[in-house]
């Protein structure tokens, strides 16, 4: 069993160490967010109440630099400052600029911003599950993501980031029996961002949802804290069975583009499917999996892959690649224009003819 470490908040610290290459303030996001920070096996219970119980000491550091970074852009681009000031200066909080973007997002000529921003701004500001979730999927965002230039533009215009939050209060009235309204919200985010979740599944903390398009999770799917997964997933059943038919994703994976994951098997913490993977098999921790059907190609020297974002492998990576394509070719496993092609990138690589 794992380590479990803990980080105890310390009011006293400075929240604030100082301005970065860009003159944006620098904060120590590890003393609100210790979960995030260190990457603990466990969330601490008593995290949430924590956060909460010192917030009016140690202020909001996510939300400041929100406010701040659409007060830079405003001066840069005026003629965005009506849709920032609408969008999060005019209001007090993340949870509530974060409802207003949502629901502008998600209405229609009969499901109406205004009636969109009651239902999340009630569910958000009553849950305080979902107010740490919505600051560690931004941070998580904001880390691991290149193209994500600061924590305004992950809360306004990143797709997945939208979709997931939007699951959350999905999630939050299909657990409070309000399984009509869900679903509605389901169907939105379906049409508007390309990501279908079903609000029963269950998700983690600190997500990322990578360009998002095409993402599928299931019913009865559950998602580790600090899992990131790329366009294209799909988390789904093999066939017609009912009950407990979805895949379980263990903290810290790292799932890659267009990788498809059926029946209930477990994809262990730490592990790494590769991109276009056909997963129908339980993996092991820290594993690397690739190919159709995927198969164990090495281990991962990463506790989690999700936070390092490392898609790419080294040589010796590769050469297993080239070795496996070309047991598999023997086999008959593969047809020869797939060994061909997998072949020409290990030997890309490696070096080799």
């Amino acid at each position: 069993m794992r380590t479990t470490t803990t980080t105890t908040l310390q009011v006293e610290d400075p929240q604030i160490i100082g301005p970065n290459s860009a003159g944006m303030p620098e904060y120590r996001l590890e003393k609100v967010f210790p979960v995030y920070a260190v990457g603990v096996s466990e969330p601490d219970p008593n995290l949430i109440i924590s956060v909460a119980n010192t917030a009016s000491t140690l202020g909001d550091p996510i939300w400041d630099a929100v406010k701040l970074e659409a007060k830079l852009e405003a001066e840069k681009e005026p003629i965005l400052s009506s849709f920032l000031y609408a969008s999060i200066l005019t209001h007090d909080c993340l949870e509530r600029a974060l409802s207003f973007v949502l629901s502008n997002r998600l209405q229609n000529p009969t499901l109406l911003a205004t009636q969109l921003m009651d239902i999340f701004s009630d569910v958000i500001m009553h849950n305080r599950c979902i107010q740490c979730s919505i600051r560690l999927d931004l941070q998580a965002c904001k880390d691991r993501d290149p193209s994500c230039l600061s924590y305004c533009s992950a809360l306004l215009y990143l797709k997945g980031y939208h979709a997931l939050q939007t699951h959350r209060v999905a999630h939050t009235l299909w657990n409070q029996g309000r399984k009509v309204l869900a679903l509605a919200l389901q169907s939105r985010v379906s049409e508007v961002f390309g990501v279908d979740i079903h609000p029963a599944a269950q998700i983690g903390e600190g997500i990322l949802l990578d360009h998002a398009t095409g993402v599928v999770i299931g019913e009865t799917a559950v998602i580790g804290n600090r899992v990131s997964l790329m366009q294209g997933v799909t988390l789904g059943g093999t066939g017609k069975e009912i009950g407990d038919r979805h895949p379980k994703i263990g903290q810290g994976a790292l799932i890659g583009a267009s990788a498809t994951i059926l029946g209930n098997i477990k994809i262990g913490e730490g592990a790494m499917v590769g991109a276009g993977s056909l997963v129908m098999k339980d993996v092991p921790p820290h594993s690397m999996v690739t190919g159709i059907p995927a198969k164990v190609i090495g281990y991962v020297d990463d506790q989690d892959p999700s936070l390092t974002m490392k898609h790419d492998a080294s040589k010796a990576f590769f050469k297993q690649v080239a070795i496996s394509c070309k047991e598999a070719r023997s086999n008959g496993e593969i047809s020869l224009c797939q060994y061909v092609a997998l072949r020409a990138v290990a030997s890309k690589d490696d070096g080799s003819t």
